[in-house]
């Protein structure tokens, strides 16, 4: 099969949390959307917009565009927690401007914190915590709906790209030739990750009752779906590259 650019795989991955967001949270829908990916080297502000068309019972979103917060991850100001809110006004102020004032009150926002802030929180809870403190008194101060700042599972964060990828490929709905949202005959397609240190393959499981507990249940454009990730270590890209670069020596 055909590898999936890279460009096209970064915007899916952001696309799958304001869509799970939305599908698990009973939050008013809103012409616009942010959410913040708080990565281990970056975080970027996004911002979507719903369309007025449904895809069974769900909305149908759009990216409109992104502003990178300057600086390096969130979890770098665990030593000075303080700082990490001043980081996001450059970008949240942005967001002011790009989305209509009579909508800021109506425009859900959301800040999901990956591996940075899993590492942090596994080995310095408390930091980890008053990180997270930290970006809810910033977020809430901004003129958003404020939705939650939270630290995403490794399972949660796989189940985000399984359901960003799909969505891009139209694999739960497409459009017809008339430009009307239509169900899609196409099969869920896998998501193989591939990090410093390990590789994940998520898939859907068919079966319910073959659901690993590590699985993640899904209820998405009027279905459910049983999403679970593999975990593959030490078949990260840092290994890969050490055994080439041992087959070279050789």
């Amino acid at each position: 099969r055909e590898l999936l650019p890279p460009w096209l795989v970064i915007a899916a991955g952001l696309t799958g949390i304001v869509l799970l967001c939305i599908s698990t949270k009973d939050v008013p829908i809103a012409p616009y959307g942010i959410v913040l990916d708080a990565g281990p080297s970056r975080t970027i502000l996004f911002i979507y917009q719903w369309t007025t068309a449904n895809a069974n019972k769900t909305r149908v979103i759009r990216e409109c565009s992104s502003c990178p917060v300057q600086g390096p991850g969130v979890f770098s100001y665990s030593g000075s927690p303080q700082k990490v809110g001043k980081s996001l006004e450059l970008c949240l102020s942005w967001a002011q401007k790009e989305i209509p004032e009579e909508q800021h009150s109506q425009t859900p926002l959301y800040l999901g914190a990956t591996a940075g802030m899993r590492q942090l929180n596994l080995t310095h809870p408390t930091l980890s915590d008053g990180l997270l403190a930290a970006l809810t008194v910033a977020l809430k101060s901004s003129p958003f709906d404020f939705q939650g700042a939270q630290i995403l599972s490794s399972p949660h964060e796989e189940a985000f790209n399984w359901v960003a990828v799909n969505y891009v490929l139209e694999n739960f709905f497409k459009y017809d030739w008339r430009g009307q949202l239509v169900p899609s005959e196409k099969g869920m397609v896998g998501v193989l990750s591939v990090e410093g240190t390990s590789a994940q393959l998520t898939s859907e499981v068919e079966e319910e009752n073959q659901v690993p507990k590590e699985g993640v249940r899904l209820q998405l454009y009027g279905q459910t779906r049983n999403v679970y990730t593999h975990h593959c270590p030490c078949h990260g890209t840092d290994q890969l590259r050490s055994r080439l670069l041992s087959m070279l020596i050789q």
